[in-house]
């Protein structure tokens, strides 16, 4: 029954939505440049890795070393209005068709983060992973890392089809409100380094 919504609403979902991509795809080629698309290889469901597709929100500028500059220097004022409010995200829904995302999910994450990842936080990846999740829809990137890892399980534990539909109903007010976009001293979310033990008291 998931997989069935999710084909559905993502294939419904960019037929309504065209016009808007045709839109920002006009709009990101003119502020921000070629190529359109943000392409990532990142780990799906049992950690198997698939090719990502977001709109671009930041910029190819480098230092005079050919480094890139930071996110936060790279990221453009057109780019911060595409994540505030999701625009950035439409392309993932030609995952959802492909089988590789799921509307409803944990985030898919960098592969870096993967040998970093406790046993228990490894098993957000028993699922697909999705465009939103219930860690999103509980504060986003104003979580620590070790937050939104607890709500990825406590989802994968827990789903069911009607928490799917209380989820993108929430996600659709906090698209609208503009909440949890960026963590306090960074643009998005500082990168996960891995979780410190736990103090174990005696």
């Amino acid at each position: 029954m998931k997989r069935l919504f999710d084909i559905l609403a993502a294939a419904l979902g960019l037929i309504i939505l065209w016009p808007v991509l045709v839109l920002v795809v006009w709009q990101v080629r003119r502020k921000i440049g070629s190529p359109v698309l943000f392409r990532q290889v990142r780990p799906g469901q049992q950690c198997r890795p698939f090719m990502m597709y977001k709109f671009r929100t930041m910029t190819d500028e480098c230092d005079a070393y050919g480094n890139l500059l930071p996110d936060e220097q790279r990221l453009t004022a057109f780019g911060k209005f595409m994540r505030s409010t999701s625009l950035d995200e439409l392309p993932e829904l030609i995952n959802v068709l492909k089988g590789e995302m799921s509307l409803v999910g944990p985030r898919p994450l960098l592969m870096e983060y993967l040998p970093l990842y406790t046993p228990e936080q490894a098993r957000r990846h028993e699922v697909r992973p999705g465009i939103t999740g219930w860690a999103q829809v509980n504060g986003r990137n104003t979580l620590s890392w070790e937050e939104k890892f607890k709500l990825d399980v406590w989802y994968v534990d827990n789903r069911s089809f009607w928490l799917d539909m209380k989820i993108l109903w929430l996600t659709a007010g906090k698209v609208l409100k503009r909440d949890g976009i960026s963590q306090e001293g960074s643009v998005t979310m500082e990168k996960f380094r891995g979780s410190k033990p736990e103090v174990v008291s005696r």
